[in-house]
């Protein structure tokens, strides 16, 4: 599998653990840094990553960021990627089966080495199940302001 990576100075150290953890693993990692702990805007990061991801150049992608919640933010407004902010180990499965999440966000001030994981484990061998998650999946797609009216 090809996961893109990326992560602002909030994640750095949890970034270079996770990358080495997945090459060990057998994956094929991008990774987009940071490099260092020099304040750096997580919005270059995450697009970097959701460009990967939505271009089809990774099948998933991760993002790390102190609290995890401006990747998201910044993720999800990336037409096609559905980005998910997990702080609970069961949510890595649990939004790859209903939500077909493709890019994985963890917050790297509240995740340990092993949570990450087993974060990235889950959600990596977790398949999409469709069926009625599908219908609400679909739902997800922007629409144009017209049809919101």
């Amino acid at each position: 599998m090809k996961v893109s990576v990326g992560t602002d100075h909030g994640g750095v150290e949890l970034r270079a653990k996770l990358v080495n953890y997945m090459q060990q693993q057998g994956h094929e990692v991008i990774d987009h840094g940071a490099y260092n702990e020099e304040s750096v805007d997580y919005p270059d990061y995450a697009q970097k990553v959701c460009q990967d991801v939505s271009e089809k150049q990774a099948d998933f992608g991760v993002l790390i960021c102190k609290s995890g919640i401006g990747m998201s933010i910044t993720a999800n407004k990336v037409p096609g990627i559905r980005a998910a902010l997990v702080g609970f180990d069961e949510d890595a499965a649990m939004t790859r089966r209903h939500n077909d999440s493709n890019v994985l966000v963890l917050p790297g001030k509240h995740t340990s080495e092993q949570q990450a994981y087993d974060r990235i484990n889950d959600f990596l061998a977790t398949e999409f199940e469709g069926g009625r998650h599908a219908r609400r999946v679909d739902k997800m797609e922007p629409t144009s302001p017209q049809e919101c009216t």
